[in-house]
Parts: structure tokens; sequence; C-alpha cells
């Protein structure tokens, strides 16, 4: 149940309403930015909303129930609003949106809250439009909460549960970009000897220099007899000769390579000899 004000009711329960949108974008790293669909700055609770040309939004609508319901955004760039270097470089992916109205003619009246929910991935047009999904708070419930039984394991490698110490020089080596191939792709010097070519094959690089310093991307493949990479997904910016990373090798996260590559079977979190669904089924052969 919304609540607001007795002088903003008021205010709704007019023949004439002086209503206007206020969104307040709060990214994961503490900027904020505030935005109204008004032709004029807002000053609502001691923080200004600026006015901004080019952004619309679906419409806004509650279900009862917990069926997810989302809002789509989307808005053109401005010098002064959401920057395309930041927008690519994956800032704005699960920043904390709240929508709501308020009256312009007198803000003081207090606000209709609209939705609160989280951006989804963030995607940018050649032509500089931006556009986003906005996630209501009821997505969370649309998560798995338990885990199921898997023939592979569950966690991650380098995380608590796996315990491999990802960050030993054993492990995660740095390398230097060598000549940039296409968008996903590059050679690159790294200083490994005796491992086998597709060594970082699923594993993660993480730039330390460069524009994309700091960002993390999965490898697709690798062949060290010739240095070459490929990334899963091209980074935000082009990777240039001479930037520096580190990278660590991956894991296909079953019972074979658990022992083989990373002696770390007692951390293994698969259960690749439970019967899967055919033995459940199985029934005795007729005699």
């Amino acid at each position: 149940m919304k609540t607001v004000s007795p002088e903003l009711a008021a205010h709704l329960e007019g023949d004439v309403l002086t209503l206007a949108t206020c969104w307040r974008l709060a990214r994961r790293d503490g900027v904020v930015f505030r935005a109204t669909d008004h032709d004029g700055d807002l000053a609502v609770d001691g923080e200004v909303y600026r006015a901004r040309a080019g952004y619309s939004r679906t419409a806004v609508a509650s279900e009862a129930g917990l069926a997810v319901g989302n809002v789509d955004l989307e808005g053109v760039l401005d010098d002064a609003g959401l920057e395309a270097d930041a927008l690519r470089a994956g800032l704005y992916d699960g920043a904390e949106v709240r929508i709501f109205v308020v009256n312009w003619q007198d803000p003081s009246q207090g606000t209709l809250r609209l939705r609160r929910g989280w951006l989804g991935e963030v995607t940018l047009s050649s032509e500089g439009r931006w556009r986003t999904e906005l996630r209501g708070m009821s997505q969370v419930l649309a998560q798995r909460l338990i885990e199921p039984y898997t023939p592979d394991c569950r966690a991650d490698l380098g995380d608590a549960r796996c315990g491999v110490a990802i960050t030993d020089p054993e492990w995660t080596r740095p390398g230097l970009v060598t000549a940039p191939l296409d968008a996903l792709s590059f050679t690159a010097a790294i200083d490994v000897e005796g491992k086998p070519d597709d060594w970082f094959a699923g594993g993660v690089i993480i730039f330390t220099s460069g524009q994309n310093s700091g960002r993390a991307i999965e490898v697709r493949g690798s062949d060290l007899a010739t240095g070459d990479l490929v990334l899963s997904f091209p980074p935000p910016f082009p990777v240039g000769t001479g930037d520096a990373f580190e990278i660590y090798p991956g894991c296909d996260k079953r019972l074979s390579t658990c022992i083989d590559r990373f002696d770390n079977v007692l951390n293994f979190r698969g259960d690749p000899f439970v019967p899967g669904a055919d033995k459940l089924t199985e029934t005795p052969n007729a005699r």
C-alpha cells in the first residue's frame, strides 16, 4: 500500500494536476544520479533533480502476488547526464533506482513512490541511446535459493568453498599485450612454462593497466604456443599494445580436473556418482 501526505493526496484528487516524475539512481560505487522529466530542476528533500531531455520509461504497474514487475528505461546521452564510458564499463549495472512523483509546484508536499528496484544490464547503441530494465524487488524471490545435485562442482575456482589460493604465483601469472588482433583476441607474452596450450581456457584475465584497468573478463581460449588469447566477450575499450594484466587458469568443474590440475578433491562440491533421472525411472526387465 502506497502512502502520501494529506497535502499531496488532496492535490491528486483535484481537477488540475501538476505532477513530475523523478528518479534517483545510486551506483554500487556510491555515485548518485538524479533526474526528472519536468522542464526545470526540482529540489526534493534537499536533493536537486536535474531536468533531462530524451528520457522515457514504460508504464509503472504493480501486480498482486509475487509476479516480477519490470520497467524499461531508455534515453539519450547528454553532457551532464550518463557518461558513455561509464555505461560501457558496466558501472551502472546493478545500480539501485527509486522512481517517484511530486507536485512540481510544491515539492514540499512529499512524494508518491512508484517503484524501487535495480538496473539490469545497460546497453548503449552506436547512436548514443542507452536502454536498461528496472528489476523490481520481487525479482530476488525468483532466484534459486537451494543448490541442486549436480555432477559438476558447484563452487567457483578460488572462492571460500573451493579453497584454491588462486592469487598465488603458482596459478595467477602476469602478462603483457604484444599485439591486438581483433575485438576479442590478442597476442600476449605470459610468464608460464610447461603447461598445455589450453591452460587458460575458461579462466579469467584482469587488466592492470590501460583503458580497461580493473576489468575482469573470462577467457574463452588460449594457445600458449603462439601466445594468442581469445576473450569470451569484448572489453569496454580496445585492448592496446603494452597493456598489462594478470591471468589465471580455468576450471571446467569436473572431478578429474579437480584431481589432476588442482589436487583439490577434498573440496570438490559436485556429486558425480549420484544416479541420474534415467536411473531413477528405470524399471526391472520383464521376465
